[in-house]
Parts: C-alpha cells; structure tokens; sequence
C-alpha cells in the first residue's frame, strides 16, 4: 500500500459511531490486512499522483473538461459499508473496476456545496432514496456535487475508482477578478471607517466580470495549475547531449499548454521566447505527432532549432522519439 493511505473502517450492521483509522506509510501490511479482513475500506488517495496510468487518464480527462480532475481508489471487503450518507464538494463519475456495489444516492440537502462546504448531519435527514443501483465490474455512476450518496458491498469484495471533476465557480471567477484588480490604485486605498466608497469600485470590478475577461481567467488557471507528469524525464535528459540536427521530437501529450506569441505557458511555467524563433514554437505547440527538426518552419538554422529542442525536452513539453 502506498504511503497516505487510509483504513477507514464502518459496519453498517453494528449501531456504533464511524470513525476512520489513519495508517501512514509505517503501517504494516499483515495489520492493513486484518483490518480489511475486519470489515475496513481501504483508501488510496490521489491515485493520480502515484500512478502513471492514472495520470494520464486524468489529463486527458482534464483536456476535453478543462476543469481539474482527481482519482481516488476504495476496497470495500463483502458485507460492509466505506462511508456512511454524505455529498461530495466535486463531481464524481463511479468506475467499478471488480466485485459489486450497492449505491442509495439522494437529494442534495445542500445545492452545489463548494469545497470547504463539507457534508455535516447537521444539514438534515436524506429522506427516500432517489436511485438504487447496483454496479458490477464495467459499470459506471454519475454522481453531481452535492447530491447525497452511500455505498454499501453484498457477498463480494468491491474495488472502485472515483475520479473527482473540481468546478470552477463563480465565487472563483469572482475572487480572480478582486485579484486583477491589484493593478488599480483605487482598490488599494483604505477604506473608510463609514465604509463609504466601495460603490466607485463597482464599475472597475464588473469590467473584469465580462466574458471574455472570466474565461481567459479560468484557462490561465487552468493551464498554470496542472501538475507535470514527467515519466521517463532522466532517459530524456540523458538523451538531450546526443540530440541530432535531424532529430524527430514529439510535445508531450500530457502537456496543457497556451503560447501566445512570445510566452509558451504550462505547468506553472512562462518561457519566453524570441521573435525569430516563433514560428518554430508554434510548430511544436500545435504539433499533433511527431516532428522532424529539420523540417520545423522558420527562420532558425540547424544550431538554433537544437537548442530549442533541447530546452523544451529539459523544461518535460517535449519528448525524443528518434
């Protein structure tokens, strides 16, 4: 078991309170057994951060969406129960992967709970169920933030995966825009003891509030904000001394990335580039396949097209492929 995964255990034929017990990479594995023998979910948290196959489906996932996506794994033993009644603060698409599992999903008792906005027996009673399925191997569930869901195993041991889809809302949109107003004076004043005065910000605020302003937002969120998945990277590097004048390259498929002319942005990095070299960039930004060096458009000679080559291998957006 990876290191960070939980043991969350709850039988919902015993009238007691549910707790999850915490087991860090130092657990053994006979006591994870025994633990899951005893009726416990096993959690794998962040299964895309740990596993390549995984990340990759989330990235791609996350090209077609473009709002960040996450995966979660949950061995739930026969006759047992992982989580009782609860929401989710992100969408969340079901994948059976073996075994059964018997899901009883509700009304939202909260719409549209943002992330901090976490389930509480407070919110009130889930009344009726509003679909009861049953998932085998193969099967998927669609389950919207907010609405409240249980899962509970039969005579089979139950293995799923959950991939989280995080929206960005307009409280998001909202704070970018506060933040992109930093560059006006008027909103680095001090405000008033009265209060008087926010309403000349009005004006200022609504203009970073127009569509076309929101989504640019959202993307360079989007864009800045995806991790890299960088396997095989040392064989890259490795590879980058030896690159050839007529080498083929590939951009990464992993990679999300925006160039605007001048700054190729992707994963928290802006590289800037030289007029000259722009049309070589694109080239490889737009690049659905592999590309030869020598034949890049452009006005770069051969010198010049390597040390391209070599920095965008280095930077991970581009791979060597022969």
């Amino acid at each position: 078991m990876k290191a960070g995964a939980r043991i969350e255990t709850r039988s919902y034929t015993e009238d007691v309170p549910w707790r999850p017990t915490a087991f860090t990479g130092t657990a053994k594995v006979p006591r994870v057994l025994a633990e899951v023998e005893a009726g416990a979910t096993a959690v794998l948290q962040g299964l895309h951060l740990n596993w390549t196959a995984a990340a990759i489906y989330c990235r791609e996932l996350e090209a077609l969406l473009e709002h960040p996506v996450q995966a979660n794994a949950y061995l739930t033993p026969r006759r047992s129960q992982g989580l009782p009644v609860h929401h989710d603060t992100h969408d969340v698409f079901v994948l059976q992967v073996a075994g059964s599992k018997r899901w009883l999903v509700y009304e939202p008792l909260l719409e549209l709970p943002l992330k901090d906005q976490r389930y509480s027996p407070d919110l009130g009673v889930s009344g009726e169920p509003t679909l009861d399925v049953t998932l085998r191997a193969g099967d998927t569930l669609y389950l919207p933030r907010g609405w409240l869901h249980e899962a509970l195993t039969s005579a089979d041991d139950s293995l799923h995966v959950t991939i989280g889809v995080n929206a960005y809302t307009w409280l998001d949109a909202l704070r970018d825009a506060l933040e992109r107003c930093g560059d006006d004076v008027a909103f680095r004043r001090a405000v008033r003891t009265d209060g008087d005065g926010g309403a000349e910000l009005r004006d200022a605020l609504a203009a970073r509030l127009e569509p076309g302003e929101v989504a640019d937002a959202m993307r360079e969120r989007f864009v800045r904000t995806r991790r890299p998945i960088l396997d095989g990277q040392l064989d890259e590097l490795r590879r980058v001394h030896s690159l050839a004048a007529d080498a083929t390259v590939a951009r990464r498929s992993t990679v999300v990335a925006d160039f605007d002319g001048a700054v190729l942005a992707f994963e928290g990095k802006r590289l800037t580039f030289p007029a000259h070299a722009r049309a070589e960039v694109e080239a490889l930004v737009a690049a659905e396949g592999p590309v030869r060096l020598r034949e890049l458009p452009g006005r770069l000679d051969a010198a010049g097209r390597l040390v391209l080559a070599r920095r965008l291998v280095r930077e991970g957006f581009l791979r060597v492929v022969g």
